[in-house]
């Protein structure tokens, strides 16, 4: 696994970006809060998502509070974003529908 080159960052992040995703300016992460009708939609989004997320052997830094969920993604192995984070940033929108 690599980090996103410049490229990429283009190519993959500005999809993201218009879908509600921001860069996080702390880091080299994305960022993302889903809002849900209520506790059980968002805790079932949770649980989709961390299929995926084991399934894939990458796993979000997540918040839930009620019907929030914060999502940050970065891959710790390359020390920021790669083709992982952008794939499960993809997944987890299609989940959230």
């Amino acid at each position: 696994m690599r980090m996103l080159t410049e490229v990429d960052r283009i190519t993959h992040l500005e999809p993201l970006i218009a879908a509600g995703w921001a860069v996080d300016s702390d880091r080299d992460a994305i960022k993302k809060t889903y809002q849900f009708k209520n506790f059980i939609d968002a805790f079932g989004f949770m649980t989709r998502s961390a299929i995926w997320a084991e399934k894939w052997n990458h796993h979000p830094e997540w918040f839930n509070v009620y019907k929030t969920v914060s999502v940050t993604l970065s891959t710790h192995d390359v020390g920021g974003l790669s083709e992982l984070d952008i794939k499960l940033a993809q997944k987890m929108d299609a989940l959230a529908g």
